[in-house]
């Protein structure tokens, strides 16, 4: 390189610099002026999470790059992993307190990584919240004095018979819900072991999440809805997005959601490890849609074993769910090994013919998350 390229390549990059400081400053009164919005939201009991705001600025701004010569898709990028910053600062200020009289929150299980979430976010809100958990029984009936909900979240197992053995003497006004992954027990043992407002709620996320902004929290009505209402409202302020659902139709849905899906990857991963696969190589080769299936088993076996075996084992008719997807895994394999290729092909177009215009919505969807596993691999 001569004398005459490095000094414009200096000069240019120094311009690239200086241009990099605006943005910097840019991004500081952006993340400020969030703060400010946070803050009004919160004083005016609004959700954190406006979807309808965001999908038309994220239109519009896509509109106004395209204009500008820019790749829509790189402000949509910029602008929703800066959305993700600011969700994330936004609990920061608390949140609005929709049921100033409910009397303490008690967490049955509060100890434990999701209920110390839900104390945090109730806590953020106002709330007297009190953690009860395996060896604090005999304080029980004391915590449960004036309690105006209580939330059970503990292992699938034994959630059923703690409530029916521990949880009989509630006020009666007091809301009784749980945080379990199925629904249909729980809720049964719910309703006949307390006579006031019940409800199921089933939060589709681990505890690890850094905002609820965009995660989805399944409900399950059970009795007294007016009673709990305010509770339904309040997890909306925190920026989730509530699915109603039978307790039936839930688990039924979760046998695939869940309980198909978290074995399917147990034995991908049971595979890697009996084949003493070479981690290093399988990420080095990876492209980034296979580095992002390799992140997603390996998420599984980062997180807690008795866990994912209470999901698994905890829905007994999940087994047909499993049975009928190794079934189905039987017989493609038999066309590979067949060699028919034609009868492969078919039933491809079979299955794409069933998503129909999902396939390429999740196209479109993945190429986000692959830029991240790029901008992860890259560091």
């Amino acid at each position: 390189m001569n004398e005459k390229t490095t000094t414009e390549l200096e000069k240019l990059r120094d311009l690239i610099d200086g241009v990099d400081q605006q943005l910097l400053l840019l991004l500081r009164k952006r993340l400020d002026l969030v703060a400010q919005v946070g803050a009004v939201k919160h004083s005016a009991g609004l959700p954190i999470y406006a979807p309808e705001r965001e999908a038309a600025m994220l239109a519009k701004r896509r509109a106004e790059a395209e204009t500008m010569g820019i790749q829509p898709q790189l402000i949509e990028d910029v602008l929703r992993r800066l959305m993700r910053e600011s969700y994330l600062n936004e609990k920061d200020v608390g949140f609005k307190q929709v049921k100033e009289d409910l009397g303490k929150i008690v967490i049955v299980g509060g100890k434990g990584q999701l209920g110390q979430l839900f104390a945090q976010m109730f806590s953020l809100s106002g709330y007297e919240v009190h953690l009860l958990d395996k060896d604090d029984w005999q304080r029980a009936s004391t915590m449960f004095e004036g309690a105006g909900l209580v939330l059970v979240t503990v292992p699938i197992a034994v959630t059923c018979e703690l409530i029916r053995d521990k949880l009989t003497q509630l006020p009666t006004g007091c809301i009784l819900a749980d945080l379990t992954s199925i629904k249909t027990a729980p809720m049964t043992a719910m309703l006949e072991t307390h006579q006031g407002p019940v409800v199921g709620l089933h939060p589709m996320f681990g505890p690890d999440v850094g905002s609820f902004a965009k995660q989805v929290v399944v409900v399950c009505h059970g009795r007294q809805a007016q009673a709990y209402d305010w509770l339904l409202e309040q997890i909306k302020i925190w920026g989730a997005r509530l699915v109603e659902a039978e307790a039936i139709k839930h688990d039924k849905a979760m046998q695939l959601v869940q309980a198909m899906r978290h074995f399917s990857t147990f034995v991908y991963g049971l595979n890697l490890c009996r084949e003493q696969a070479d981690m290093q190589s399988l990420l080095q080769f990876s492209s980034p849609i296979y580095r992002l299936e390799l992140a997603m088993v390996g998420r599984l076996f980062a997180q807690s074993p008795e866990l994912y075996a209470d999901i698994i084992f905890a829905q007994k008719d999940s087994l047909k769910a499993i049975s009928d997807y190794l079934a189905n895994y039987a017989e493609a394999l038999t066309v590979l090994e067949s060699g028919n290729r034609d009868e492969f092909i078919r039933r491809f177009r079979e299955v794409a013919q069933w998503f129909g215009d999902l396939a390429p919505q999740f196209q479109h969807e993945s190429r986000a998350m692959l830029q991240s596993v790029n901008d992860m691999k890259s560091h």
